[in-house]
């Protein structure tokens, strides 16, 4: 993804060698107070910060919001696909060059969605460290040159002391509705679904701090922190969504198949072991592959779909998964609009076949909104990446949550998904820091 930021001004941009750990300085941008508006994104090496709102996009249902600088704020209807009214609303974008950081709700994909289901900026300033250096670009020279001033002070910001969460709660309601599941699996209505339950905290939390504590207990494929509206969330995803360059490669990471990690060296051993040898492991993993390549096979050139590193074990904070990666080349005519609309929801976060598993998922639970859809950055060249969204924390309007799910298949029990979803909760719950 290339620098954006550009007006029809040339942006200042500053260059600053960094001596701090760059998850302290992301941390110390966020909680500066310059920015309302922030998101946070770690991916492939990279740290990115976003900071303030130069353009915005928002998609409701039915209505899709747009804010571009020197133009009068923008709102219309839109019909068809969700991610078709994104990419014509981001092609009207009066900038030369630019990049977009947001989410993506879970509904973004519900055959009748309502509510909120996407919410991306434009920033004014964008910060991206990488190999001990940052990049600091912004339509304001005064606020660039504080940003890169906030660069260059050593001293680690404060974090206080996490207040545990007890995962353990909520079992015999997540029981029933995974013997609902096997039930209407066993009934022919689909092959697997995902089945999640939320965990309210009874504090507020600092969002911020939790960031920094979780980051540094996990190994996430992406890791994020944003604050959008009033919405605050963070997380420490397993698991790649969609990466698309600007040549057209797109990759995609199904994970699939999960048992505990950091009980020690020889239950890891043990767990590793089940993992890779439970026949319902391998086949939730094995379909889930599957899935992706159909979906990939849809919007790439065919013969360049592959699969590679087939059920391999990540290993991510708490929990290890059989993970895989598929990837392929765009089609002629397609754009990395049409990939995210192929892949999304995740299918590890949904089920198979999707649209049934995605119906099931409306009865079962109530609106999931941020979980287990995107945390997602896109560029005026074409290239977007997306983080699917699990192992997070919410916070909006004084109440915070956790959540996490299971895959259901035939084979499935009740109580071993229950354990599922607090070993994956386990992943954030110790590190959640009250708010002073």
């Amino acid at each position: 993804m290339s620098s954006g930021l550009r007006t029809d001004a040339e942006p200042a941009e500053l260059v600053v060698e960094c001596t701090s750990d760059p998850l302290g300085l992301m941390a110390r941008l966020a909680g500066s107070g310059l920015f309302d508006d922030h998101v946070v994104y770690e991916g492939s090496g990279r740290w990115t910060f976003a900071g303030g709102t130069l353009a915005e996009v928002v998609l409701d249902a039915g209505t899709v919001h747009a804010r571009w600088p020197g133009r009068p704020p923008l709102g219309r209807t839109w019909t068809g696909r969700p991610a078709d009214a994104l990419r014509d609303t981001f092609a009207e974008a009066p900038l030369p060059a630019w990049n977009a950081y947001g989410w993506i709700a879970f509904e973004f994909a519900a055959p009748h969605p309502a509510g909120r289901l996407a919410h991306l900026i434009v920033p004014r300033t964008e910060v991206r460290i990488e190999d001990g250096r940052a990049t600091v670009t912004g339509v304001d020279p005064a606020e660039t040159e504080h940003v890169a001033k906030l660069l260059t002070d050593a001293a680690a910001p404060p974090v206080a002391a996490p207040s545990p969460v007890d995962v353990r709660g909520g079992g015999a309601p997540y029981r029933a509705r995974v013997a609902e599941a096997v039930a209407e699996i066993n009934a022919g209505r689909y092959q697997k679904v995902i089945v999640s339950r939320r965990l309210d905290i009874p504090y507020p939390v600092d969002v911020v701090s939790t960031y920094v504590r979780g980051r540094r207990a996990n190994t996430p494929a992406r890791s994020f922190l944003l604050d959008l509206g009033g919405l605050q969330a963070t997380g420490f995803s397993p698991e790649v969504l969609a990466s698309i360059d600007a040549s057209g490669r797109v990759m995609t990471q199904p994970l699939a198949g999960t048992r505990a990690f950091g009980l020690g060296t020889a239950d890891d051993a043990r767990t590793r072991h089940d993992l890779e040898t439970d026949p319902k492991e391998i086949y939730e993993h094995a379909v889930s592959v599957r899935t992706s390549q159909e979906e990939l096979y849809r919007v790439c050139d065919p013969g360049s779909v592959q699969v590679t590193g087939f059920m391999t074990v990540k290993e991510r904070g708490s929990v290890q998964h059989l993970g895989s990666s598929v990837s392929g080349v765009l089609a002629p005519g397609r754009t990395s609009w049409d990939a995210l609309d192929a892949l999304f929801p995740g299918v590890t976060a949904s089920g198979i076949p999707k649209p049934d598993a995605i119906e099931a998922i409306t009865r079962l639970e109530e609106r999931r909104g941020l979980y287990s859809g995107a945390v997602v950055t896109v560029s005026h060249d074409g290239a977007l990446d997306s983080a699917l969204v699990l192992r997070a924390l919410y916070s909006e309007n004084g109440h915070a949550w956790l959540r996490a799910g299971a895959g259901i298949v035939s084979a499935s029990t009740p109580d071993r998904e229950y354990e599922e979803t607090c070993e994956k909760l386990s992943s954030i719950a110790p590190h959640v820091v009250p708010l002073a």
